[in-house]
């Protein structure tokens, strides 16, 4: 949708409410609804204020101490959201409604360099200096339970009904009975300028999978959190919930494989047109997969994904067309590109993609050697191991040269401190395992 459309559609009555929204660390979709009237005539012109405290809080909105941008002593002051028209779009679930995404500013104009699409934003301007972009396709698996959220959370998500009840993946049958919910994200997703290719069953027990076409980087993880906030709006509309979150049960995990390849000006595959480009730019993210495993898999749930077998990675390893390893390498001339799957549905994907860039170009900047492909099951090999626990990456990420030569220490300082607080949370629990546990045998 353009600006005339929004102004037409206003003036007819069929659009009265705008989203404004940001992403959030944790890649959520924040923001105000506002009438379409105030949107165009005080918003575009000046845009709108927010707490600052949206990108300092934990995933329950908890003010948490130890952020430099925001906090009691600051006064938790205002950030401004400037709409960026080129996300203008209806939103056909919602009635009347219209969402447009924001960049976040600081009162003198400046960005906010710890909000998650300035961080991508910025290593897209590394690869324009080179006179490429990215191309980026996201994969999102969830679950699907006959639950309204409400339900799932008084019945402490124990118990939970899953949509199906065996192993559904490609099945017809199995996901013809989530036709109608699966077809109307399909649809709607498509009615708000997405283009999607597919949708299909899983491993887990009410597992799915919905993927759409590649785009620029930027447009397609502003997609990406559009549609995951738009499915569970859906869901819940329909009475039932989906969860994205990595791990929900000792079956399979939920993931987000992501594809990358970089393009000329032409358009044309960089790698494809140059194997030297493109080895260094793999040999790139075998180095760094390690130490920027935290904005792959940023919460502690991310990390009971990595089970051998699971088809989530354990070990540091690239292979052709290999789904044991972190790093798969798929398709051939102008499709040639590179599918990490490290992250989970939790991933923040603004994140997620700058760290593949940052470590594609670290990777030619240092004209690392790629090493052979790794054939065979990567689970049973002797290559070095994902981290296997959120402080493991917390630690690998806080010591990261590679880090903070391309986010720069405020950022990084500012993501290390977002993990200390998911685990001081965690850390701080006392779980159902320990209560099964030692009740009555401790």
């Amino acid at each position: 949708m353009n600006l005339d459309e929004l102004r037409s559609s206003v003036e007819h009555d069929a659009i009265d409410t705008v989203v404004l929204a940001i992403p959030d660390m944790q890649g959520r979709l924040m923001g105000k609804r506002l009438t379409a009237r105030h949107f165009l005539d005080e918003v575009l012109p000046h845009g709108a204020e927010g707490c600052n405290y949206l990108l300092a809080t934990d995933v329950e909105m908890n003010t948490v101490s130890g952020y430099a941008i925001a906090s009691w002593d600051l006064g938790y002051g205002d950030l401004m959201m400037k709409p960026d028209l080129s996300t203008l779009r209806g939103l056909p679930w919602l009635e009347g409604s219209a969402l447009c995404l924001a960049d976040v500013e600081w009162d003198n104009g400046s960005p906010v360099a710890e909000s998650p699409r300035a961080i991508l934003r910025a290593q897209l301007e590394r690869l324009a200096e080179r006179g490429w972009t990215a191309n980026v396709g996201t994969e999102l698996e969830f679950l699907i339970f006959n639950e309204t959220y409400e339900a799932a959370w008084d019945k402490g998500y124990r118990d939970l009904r899953p949509a199906n009840l065996y192993n559904a993946d490609y099945s017809l049958t199995g996901t013809a009975r989530l036709e109608p919910l699966i077809r109307k994200i399909r649809n709607d997703m498509g009615d708000a300028g997405m283009r999607v290719e597919n949708s299909k069953g899983e491993c887990n027990l009410g597992q799915h999978e919905i993927n759409f076409r590649y785009s620029d980087a930027l447009s397609m993880a502003d997609n990406h959190v559009i549609y995951k906030s738009g499915a569970k709006e859906i869901a819940s509309l329909e009475g039932v919930a989906i969860s994205f979150m990595a791990k929900f049960d000792e079956r399979e995990g939920n993931s987000c494989h992501i594809h990358l390849s970089l393009a000329n000006e032409d358009g044309s595959n960089v790698f494809a047109a140059d194997e030297a480009v493109f080895k260094r730019f793999l040999a790139g993210q075998l180095d760094c997969l390690r130490e920027l495993c935290l904005l792959y898999a940023p919460n502690v749930n991310s990390y009971k994904r990595f089970v051998p077998g699971a088809f989530a990675p354990t070990a540091v390893a690239w292979g052709r067309d290999n789904r044991t390893c972190a790093l798969r390498v798929v398709g051939h001339g102008q499709g040639l590109r590179l599918e990490n799957r490290l992250p989970g549905g939790d991933v923040n994907p603004y994140m997620a993609i700058a760290a593949m860039i940052a470590s594609g170009l670290h990777g030619i900047e240092r004209g690392l050697e790629l090493e052979p492909a790794f054939g065979g099951n990567a689970y049973e090999s002797e290559k070095a191991r994902v981290p296997t626990t959120l402080r493991d990456a917390q630690e690998l990420f806080a010591q990261s040269g590679v880090a903070r030569e391309a986010f720069g220490e405020e950022v990084v300082s500012h993501y290390v401190h977002a993990a200390e607080v998911e685990l001081d949370a965690f850390e701080a629990a006392v779980t159902d395992w320990e209560k099964y546990r030692g009740f009555e045998r401790l």
